[in-house]
């Protein structure tokens, strides 16, 4: 009897331990990031430069974390309006921003922003850069960026540009060259790149700066002519093409970047992983074949990297909106 009530216990025992491993397995197995899809928000409309490269790094991310990884579209008030949304997010990993580096300018443009870039954000990982292309439509009688300051002095108020937002690097460029080549050209701002190049396509606004990953496509395909690219050196997709420098600015160099945050509060664990994982994606073969198309460079990169970044991209942008009075009024 006495043996078969210890036989009894050592099972009870047995069966006590297998339980609480049990539970501790599947606690874990809820901790472990990521344990459910993540979703990524892109803070303008499909189709434009920051849509193209997120959906493109997300697609080899999913695969990587083994989770599905959601894009959602929240465009409006240039960018604004997703950005606030994921400021308010839990800081859980389960909600981040796939952003340009307008995320850290239209703060020091624009006076309705209700966040500040620095401090309601978690830097996690800087993608890479691209520089912008000066286009104008396939019909347009410019061919150069020459011939748009003529026709600019010629006729003032007569051509407009188009922006993707205001705060964007469209814009700052587009604020730039009206400064520096005198052109007077009023800006007119749309819900993303891809509007915005729709209606330069269909003539309807004279010309635009956009990021090449958005704007090449179009030049390839004869819907657009390219007038200047932004970068200190012509790129190899379009030599023919010449920079802005080259075009009567001397010294001009811009380029946009492209980076991923969380909201404020993220995990360090969390985000150092992510930032991992992001440096796989935009090293894989299929990814940096689409890159090398955009002429996309990309970056070697971590969290404190893109908070040193976005510091020296605000103090820089800050001191370039007061000396060329950009501000959204």
């Amino acid at each position: 009897m006495t043996n078969l009530h210890t036989s009894r216990r050592i099972w009870a025992m047995i069966a006590v331990a297998v339980t609480s491993l049990m539970a501790a397995q599947a606690h874990g197995d809820t901790d472990k990031y990521p344990s459910r899809p993540i979703t990524v928000v892109v803070p303008y409309t499909p189709g434009g430069s920051v849509d193209t490269v997120a959906r493109l790094v997300t697609a080899q991310l999913q695969k990587q974390l083994g989770q599905p990884i959601v894009i959602e579209n929240k465009p409006g008030a240039s960018g604004m309006i997703g950005s606030e949304y994921v400021a308010r997010a839990k800081p859980d990993g389960y909600t981040l921003l796939l952003h340009a580096s307008s995320q850290v300018y239209l703060p020091l443009v624009d006076a309705r922003v209700k966040y500040d870039a620095l401090k309601d954000f978690t830097p996690i990982a800087r993608l890479g850069t691209v520089p912008l292309l000066v286009v104008t439509g396939a019909q347009s009688p410019f061919n150069t960026l020459k011939e748009l300051q003529t026709q600019a002095h010629a006729k003032k108020d007569s051509l407009t540009w188009a922006t993707s937002g205001y705060g964007t690097s469209s814009h700052l460029v587009e604020e730039m060259l009206n400064r520096d080549l005198k052109l007077g050209m009023q800006i007119v701002p749309y819900r993303g790149a891809a509007p915005q190049l729709t209606d330069v396509t269909a003539g309807h606004v004279s010309a635009a700066a956009s990021p090449m990953p958005g704007a090449y496509p179009y030049v390839a395909s004869g819907k657009l002519k390219a007038l200047a690219v932004t970068s200190s050196s012509r790129v190899s997709r379009l030599p023919n093409v010449p920079t802005v420098a080259e075009s009567g600015v001397e010294g001009f160099d811009f380029s946009s970047w492209y980076g991923v945050w969380g909201p404020a509060g993220l995990p360090a664990n969390i985000a150092s992983q992510l930032a991992t994982e992001i440096n796989k994606a935009i090293h894989a073969p299929e990814v940096t074949k689409v890159f090398d198309t955009m002429m996309f460079e990309v970056a070697e990169t971590s969290p404190q990297d893109l908070a040193k970044v976005q510091q020296d991209e605000h103090d820089k942008i800050s001191l370039l909106a007061k000396e060329a009075d950009i501000a959204v009024k």
